[in-house]
């Protein structure tokens, strides 16, 4: 075969090669579809107990109020939460919150509840747990508060100087550290304005009983008491 045929053949061949891979690189690809199941992003899930009902209008009610806000502002937030729960049973519900409920934080929301969610802290150490008014903490379990000390000052302060009588009624829940810490903080602004008033305390050793805390109040006002204060949960 003349030298010059064998040429052409090689070139024809090469030619035929590129374009055949030029043609397949120019080709359009093929999309293979498969529809993976995807799963719905899991919300975290926040239980709340309260030592009162919700209807309060006061301590529960304002935490309630708080539950609600926190689930309408972050919509990845789940809350479930138990009202009226007595000391001796939120045990029993710091268990049920964890393993019916499946809640990854708890919220306990009563000085009295200390204790029982330091257990279920040390039951549950993968759960986060807050307690509010406590002063115990561990790695998964929290405390918060405010100052309500502060707000009791001015308080009394107003007290002071609205009394004709000098006598000025308090009506109380328990005789626990937060209480105490108002009832100081209230007489010491009652005093700073009105030195020779007096504050007259009556215990309830309950936190929410509207009938308690109406009878005490009124036996205040009997006894001569013409501004009245309080620390319990109900509307007195």
């Amino acid at each position: 075969m003349p030298k010059a045929a064998t040429t052409i053949i090689v070139i024809a061949i090469i030619a035929f090669l590129v374009g055949a891979g030029v043609g397949y690189a120019l080709a359009p690809a093929k999309v293979v579809t498969k529809e993976v199941p995807v799963e719905a992003p899991r919300k975290l899930k926040v239980g709340f107990i309260y030592v009162g009902p919700i209807g309060d209008y006061g301590w529960t009610h304002a935490h309630d109020v708080g539950r609600r806000y926190l689930e309408e502002k972050f919509p990845w937030v789940e809350t479930v939460y138990a009202e009226s729960v007595a000391e001796a049973d939120v045990g029993r519900y710091l268990d049920r919150f964890i393993v019916e409920e499946g809640c990854d934080v708890v919220f306990t929301t009563s000085f009295g509840f200390m204790d029982a969610t330091i257990e279920a802290g040390e039951k549950y150490p993968d759960k986060i747990f807050f307690h509010c008014s406590g002063y115990k903490r561990r790695a998964n379990v929290g405390t918060y508060f405010v100052e309500f000390y502060q707000l009791y000052y001015l308080n009394g302060l107003m007290a002071g100087a609205l009394t004709k009588t000098g006598k000025v009624g308090y009506v109380a829940a328990h005789p626990i550290p937060e209480v105490i810490r108002h009832i100081n903080a209230f007489t010491i602004g009652v005093r700073e304005v009105n030195p020779n008033a007096t504050v007259d305390v009556r215990w309830l050793f309950k936190w929410y009983d509207p009938a308690a805390a109406r009878e005490a109040a009124e036996s205040l006002i009997a006894e001569g008491c013409d501004v009245l204060a309080f620390t319990e949960d109900s509307p007195t």
